[in-house]
């Protein structure tokens, strides 16, 4: 991608001990773009994918942070804490039980599918206008609804005890942490998140963001910017809507197309030469603006290898 593009989506990895606002202040400084987000929250010592979303891309937040996401979670049993990982005070310790892999399996079966989530006191949830983590640090621990979360899969990778490590695909707005202590309350023995690795967001991989040896050490964006990844990268689950000229125009201003034999729902929608105008939502034929993006510029047309 060439520098000359300041929008889109850049995938870098997080490293331990920083917050993702700190990862975009550094990124801010870098690249000199006045708008720049990221696409999900990682706590500080969590590491791994941090789409980072600039420029116009910015808009996008809201479908990227629906994306599906996927962690390697070390569990230690024995112990659980105040902020549910190891980073906390610690509340109580218990013998682990001689547990093996299809005890823990039996047990994680639970938490697979739609469950309900206490959201952990140390989190940037807000109530009555303040986060959580401002009140747990301030010794208020306050009610917290359950919230309805999707957990897709959960793989036992290995199993050393008293920890145990998991592959986690789920939705948005799903705690580890959370999990982690549920899953040690099952077992009888308690249990808090030892470590976590985001591997996957959506289409993003660990493997293909940006070394967080090479985002920290980075004094100028030349590098990064040839990294950038258009904004409809982010939409690859939606199909897409190719219009002329014409349509186009009417589009990119606010109107309604047609495009017969669309299906209903939401669609990446491109101007000639595959000018990426925004996201539309579908219906009965007809497309109606749903997010207008600023033309990203054409892309030569490349077939996979």
């Amino acid at each position: 991608m060439s520098e000359g593009l300041r929008s889109g989506i850049l995938s870098v990895e997080k490293g331990p001990g920083v917050t993702s606002f700190q990862v975009v202040a550094h990124l801010r400084r870098v690249l000199r773009a006045p708008r720049i987000g990221h696409g999900g929250t990682l706590d500080p010592d969590a590491t791994g994918v941090l789409p980072i979303l600039i420029g116009e891309a910015t808009k996008l937040t809201p479908y990227l942070t629906e994306l599906e996401k996927e962690y390697l979670a070390t569990v230690r049993l024995g112990v659980t804490t105040a902020t549910l990982d190891m980073t906390g005070a610690v509340l109580a310790t218990r013998p682990v039980p001689d547990i093996d892999a299809h005890t823990v399996e039996a047990a994680l079966a639970a938490f697979v599918g739609v469950i309900n989530q206490v959201p952990p006191m140390y989190s940037a949830v807000r109530r009555h206008g303040r986060r959580l983590y401002e009140l747990a640090r301030e010794g208020v621990e306050v009610e917290r609804a359950p919230r309805a979360v999707t957990v897709y899969a959960i793989v036992l990778e290995g199993l050393a005890l008293p920890e145990l490590r998991l592959r986690v695909r789920c939705g948005k707005g799903t705690y580890i942490r959370a999990l982690a202590d549920d899953l040690g309350a099952a077992l009888g023995c308690g249990g808090a998140l030892a470590s976590l690795v985001r591997t996957r967001v959506g289409s993003y991989t660990l493997e293909d963001a940006v070394r967080w040896i090479d985002l920290r050490e980075a004094r100028h964006g030349s590098a990064l910017w040839q990294r950038l990844q258009r904004g409809d990268s982010a939409l690859a689950a939606f199909p897409g809507a190719w219009l002329d000229t014409s349509a186009a125009g009417k589009f990119a201003h606010g109107q309604a197309v047609a495009v017969p034999g669309i299906a209903d729902g939401q669609v990446r929608v491109y101007a000639p030469g595959d000018a990426f105008l925004g996201v539309g939502l579908a219906r009965s034929g007809w497309v109606n603006p749903e997010r207008l993006i600023h033309a990203d510029p054409a892309r030569p047309r490349v077939l996979p290898a």
